[in-house]
């Protein structure tokens, strides 16, 4: 498991490019095993577009992906891994 803190919509596209180079770069020299776990938060908005239910699933709270949404998924399909924080429905507090 290993912590990410991603740049939000806001920063420079060099410093997003930046952020995923080197996630990329950590994520492949992680040591090989079943599960990689990415923890923290990646500042994305990742939405409920069929193209990307594969990968993140049906239970976004968000419709349309935003550039990072779409950047994590990019990277997630690259890695052929998931992401599970929009696989499982959230709670709805009253």
């Amino acid at each position: 498991m290993f912590n990410a803190l991603a740049p939000s919509e806001v920063k420079s596209d060099d410093s997003k490019d930046s952020f995923y180079e080197e996630l990329e770069l950590v994520f492949d020299h992680f040591p090989k095993c079943r599960m990689k776990i990415l923890w923290r938060d990646i500042n994305a908005e990742m939405g409920r577009e069929d193209i990307f239910k594969r990968i993140i699933g049906n239970e976004s709270l968000i419709k349309n992906s935003k550039g990072n949404g779409v950047r994590i998924i990019d990277f997630a399909t690259s890695k052929i891994v998931v992401v599970k924080s929009t696989m499982f429905p959230h709670l709805k507090h009253s």
